[in-house]
């Protein structure tokens, strides 16, 4: 029986400007199965990318527990963190975070430069993560060749290409249009279902919404009830 990908107990995660404490996150606990497609909603400033950084390691709680991928990710030092990182998520961004002066082939390979894989091996799995995100043919353009749709599955590939249990999106859809939009989605789907990829989804879009198998709304820094 599988576990959960994400835990999360009794998180709290404030900022501070100047001695002024700014409160984001209260109170969260959430669990998310392995294999999960799951949706995260909420209206600006509802703390839906501070949850979402705080999955991915990015950034720590001021209180609380975080355990994703069997892993209590509060307790490791920056180093074991990036490394566990790397091994463990995948992040898709809104606005793709493309290197404009690489290929997307290079795009793509940029995560893999940090592992010990050998030249070979590094293209074989850039080959495979762009055959997957059906951009075989766009290997050696550059961002600016490319469309919207193009570019955000290209970062979907680099998202991919390290082989993570865990695939975090922020916005994927809020910079494309409705076709473009319709195909990312469809894509993490098929992530989902046929790679058995855990997805945690932040969205706007109900369109968007509608693909995740579960939904959950944050508000003013809580978790709202079903």
């Amino acid at each position: 029986m599988a576990g959960n990908a994400v835990q999360l107990e009794n998180v709290f995660k404030s900022y501070y400007r100047g001695r002024l404490e700014i409160p984001v996150l209260r109170n969260i606990s959430l669990a998310i199965p392995e294999g999960e497609f799951q949706g995260l909603m909420g209206p600006s400033g509802s703390g839906k990318t501070t949850l979402l950084n705080l999955i991915a390691g990015i950034d720590r709680p001021s209180q609380g527990k975080v355990v994703v991928c069997g892993e209590d990710i509060g307790k490791l030092s920056e180093s074991a963190l990036a490394r566990w990182r790397s091994r463990h998520i995948g992040f898709v961004f809104q606005f793709y975070n493309l290197m404009p002066v690489l290929s997307a082939f290079e795009n793509v390979e940029l995560p893999l430069l940090l592992t010990k894989l050998s030249g070979s091996e590094r293209k074989k799995q850039v080959e495979t993560a762009l055959s997957i995100v059906g951009l075989s043919d766009r290997m050696s353009h550059y961002p600016n060749q490319l469309s919207g749709g193009q570019e955000q599955r290209v970062a979907i590939a680099r998202a991919l290409v390290t082989d993570p249990d865990l695939i975090l999106a922020d916005e994927p859809t809020g910079d494309l249009d409705k076709q473009s939009a319709e195909d990312v989605l469809t894509l993490l789907s098929r992530l989902n279902k046929e790679f058995k990829k855990t997805i945690v989804m932040v969205t706007h879009d109900p369109r968007a919404a509608e693909k995740a198998q579960s939904m959950k709304h944050l508000d003013k820094g809580e978790l709202q009830a079903a």
